[in-house]
Order: C-alpha cells, then sequence, then structure tokens
C-alpha cells in the first residue's frame, strides 16, 4: 500500500471536482448565467453558443462528482480535459501564457489539461470507487489506470474537443474594412 499515492490523487481529483464545480456553477447561475456563456461561446465563435454552453457547463457539473468518488476517474478526467483543450485553443493560446495578459494567458488552462491527463494515467487511487472495482476484477476495469488509463483520457478527451473545433468553432476573422485602419483611441 502507497499511502502517499493515495493521498496525491484524492487531492488531485477534489481540487479538480471542485474547479469544475465552480466552473459549471459559474456557467450557469453566475453572472451573465447560462444566455451569458452562450454569447461568449459565440463571440469567440463556438456555435450554437447556447448548445456548447450547456453541455460545457453538464460536462463540468458532471465530472466533478465522479471525480469526488474516484469514479471512472479516466472518464471523468476526459471531460475535464476537453473543456480545457476547447478553451485553451479556441481562447487562451493566442494570448501568451501567463494568465494576468490581456484576454487570459493559457498557464492555468494548460496547468489543469496536464493534470487531468496525470490523472487519468494515476487512476482514482486507493481511496476511490475504481480501486473497489478493479480490486473485485469487474469488467473493464483494467482501463482505470496506467498508460490505458492515460490512453483513454487522451483519445476521450482530446477527440472530443477535436470534434468540437472542427464542426463547431468558426473564429471570428478581422474584416476587410478593418485591416489597415488605425486602431481606436
Amino acid at each position: 500500500m502507497n499511502h502517499g499515492l493515495d493521498i496525491g490523487t484524492l487531492l488531485l481529483r477534489v481540487i479538480l471536482g471542485i474547479t469544475m464545480l465552480a466552473h459549471g456553477y459559474n456557467h450557469a447561475f453566475g453572472g451573465g448565467k447560462l444566455a451569458g456563456t452562450a454569447r461568449w461561446f459565440e463571440s469567440i465563435g463556438i456555435r450554437p453558443g447556447r448548445v456548447h454552453a450547456l453541455f460545457a457547463t453538464l460536462t463540468e457539473l458532471g465530472v466533478a462528482p465522479l471525480l469526488f468518488l474516484g469514479f471512472l476517474t479516466p472518464l471523468a478526467a476526459a471531460g475535464v480535459l476537453g473543456v480545457m483543450l476547447v478553451a485553451l485553443i479556441s481562447n487562451h493560446l493566442k494570448n501568451g501564457y501567463f494568465i494576468f495578459r490581456p484576454g487570459e494567458g493559457y498557464e492555468y488552462v494548460l496547468f489543469i489539461t496536464f493534470t487531468s491527463l496525470a490523472l487519468g494515467a494515476l487512476g482514482g487511487g486507493g481511496w476511490s470507487i475504481d480501486h473497489t472495482l478493479v480490486d473485485r476484477d469487474v469488467a473493464g476495469c483494467h482501463l482505470l489506470y496506467g498508460w490505458k488509463g492515460l490512453l483513454v483520457t487522451a483519445i476521450a478527451g482530446g477527440g472530443g474537443a477535436a470534434l468540437l473545433l472542427a464542426t463547431c468553432w468558426r473564429p471570428n476573422r478581422p474584416r476587410p474594412e478593418d485591416a489597415g485602419s488605425p486602431a481606436p483611441t
């Protein structure tokens, strides 16, 4: 038994769960609520904004309890990965590394992205429902940690993000009449 690993995975699961719960709650009930989130998605070129705001919010709220319980951890981590990759590519990457840069850089999103990949590889740890299932040798649970867990997370989360971006993201292009004109003062 490696309690250090169990503590580490528990801490990663809990902080990712809290982060996703807070994100989902804010999208649904904060500031502009779901309608405001939908308008923001539209403004960065993810359409239809209402559908994607709803799916992102449900994903964030749905993965949180899975992470807290350590249940299907690589799939929960895949949900985090998918949301973060979409945010990284559609909004944060162009703003540079640091989050305090105008438009918010990608350091925070990148950190959560790699944390979700690490958690997919680690699995739920000893204090998780996944551990109970693995110990009982339930069919399919061999995919809950290690290289297989990492691949499940990377393929499901990365594949979902790639599919969404390829089919629904159309970045706003500068208008031709704006090219070469001076910036407003």
